[in-house]
């Protein structure tokens, strides 16, 4: 198989460094109260605990492609996959709050890093079939996001919170390990990336300074806002409507496993579009029905109310695999992938806690979903720049250091 050719470890690696992505994210909320109880923490942490993933994923990404030119992607994907086995084993044996909070953060950041590291690492090795592999790790990601959300009650009440919250280390341990494997057999060709020679500092590509990277940020950080914000009150709006705690822990299962199934075919379609935009509209006219259904009569429908709404954020995958699609070397993927997650994660962490306080404030849902409108206009906007078809490092960034480019 052409895919695989001469490169069956490094597929290996990245399909098992995709599945860590979010281990410590979905095996925590299933056992929080659980964990609540016996190390008596506030519901206020609770909260904390619900608002680190994206504020970490942000810190972490941003500083991804500084820490990717001193090391070389493969070494720093690995140290990556260490910092998540690490924090997610430390902090199944703690038995205070403090250091809860701090071990889920560096297992966070580990995760954060990988987020921002895997799609250059994709284009370096699969330049040649960056959409189906694109759509490989994306499922991957989905996976991991899936299956400990599921598993996590059925371990702890057959060994404990604290071997369920562990077990998942071992993902990460095992990722880290064909990424070793390469360093050994290849320690030159992995030091710096495909090049023995990096480009001067003032020559790599600065993602903040392109309309690419911008636009890139806000698709990402909008689809990412949406998102953050429906999982957590899915079953609050369901309640609200009548139905039970467990019908509205369904609907959000229905809700990620329609993104399972987006993440194979979205790829796979921007990449053979010259300008995928059109399904950035097709995504945002989802959103919009889901919304009305979700607001107005959200017991007539559920079930078509979450199709739609998990269609929508086809967006996510899209604007990982167009990290790829706009950039020309490793270099620049890594430099836009920091700065459009590290942007879009911060602006994500807010999304949660602006939809529970509008709806505080009005009583009832309306304003929330305005808000998820106005992100919707943005992401739609975001979305018509970022499908456009140039490339990150031929847009104006370049003017200040290396005299006048193309215009975009």
């Amino acid at each position: 198989m052409s895919l695989l050719r001469g490169r069956l470890l490094v597929f290996a690696a990245i399909v098992m460094s995709a599945l860590v992505l979010r281990l410590a994210v979905t095996s925590f909320g299933p056992l929080a109260v659980l964990i609540q109880d016996e190390l008596g923490f506030s519901s206020t942490i609770i909260g904390v605990f619900g608002m680190m993933p994206p504020l970490v994923f942000a810190l972490s990404g941003m500083a991804t492609p500084t820490i990717a030119v001193r090391l070389g992607l493969e070494r720093t994907v690995t140290v990556a996959m260490l910092m998540a086995g690490i924090g997610m084993t430390a902090r199944a044996l703690v038995s205070d709050t403090w250091s809860m909070l701090a071990m889920t953060a560096l297992a966070l950041a580990g995760m954060g890093i990988g987020n921002v590291i895997l799609p250059p690492l994709v284009k370096r090795y699969f330049s040649d079939r960056l959409a189906v592999m694109s759509s490989i790790y994306i499922v991957a990601v989905q996976i991991g996001t899936i299956v400990p959300a599921f598993a996590a009650v059925p371990l702890a009440e057959a060994a404990g919170w604290r071997v369920s919250l562990a077990v998942w280390a071992l993902v990460a341990f095992a990722a880290a390990v064909p990424w070793l494997i390469m360093m050994t057999q290849h320690p030159d060709e992995t030091a710096t990336g495909p090049s023995t020679s990096l480009p001067e500092p003032d020559q790599r590509p600065r993602a903040w300074r392109s309309p690419v990277g911008w636009s890139m940020a806000l698709m990402f950080g909008m689809t990412s806002t949406i998102v953050y914000a429906m999982f957590a009150w899915i079953p609050a709006i369901f309640a609200d409507a009548g139905a039970s705690l467990n019908f509205g822990g369904a609907m959000v299962g229905v809700f990620a496993l329609v993104g399972l199934v987006s993440s194979l075919g979205a790829p796979l379609l921007c990449a053979r579009m010259l300008n995928p935009f059109p399904v950035v509209l097709a995504c945002g006219v989802c959103f919009l029905i889901a919304f009305a259904g979700l607001l107005w009569a959200p017991m007539s429908a559920p079930v078509v109310w979450m199709l739609l709404l998990g269609l929508g954020p086809s967006t996510f995958p899209m604007a990982l695999t167009l990290i790829n699609l706009r950039t020309r070397t490793h270099l620049g993927s890594a430099s836009l992938s920091g700065f459009a997650q590290g942007v879009g994660y911060l602006l994500a962490a807010a999304g949660p806690l602006v939809f529970g306080v509008l709806h505080d404030r009005a009583g009832n849902w309306t304003w929330s979903f305005g808000y998820l409108l106005v992100c919707l206009a943005i992401l739609l906007t975001a979305g018509s720049q970022a499908c456009r078809p140039r490339m990150l490092e031929d847009t104006p960034f370049r003017a200040r250091t290396a005299g006048p480019g193309p215009a975009a």
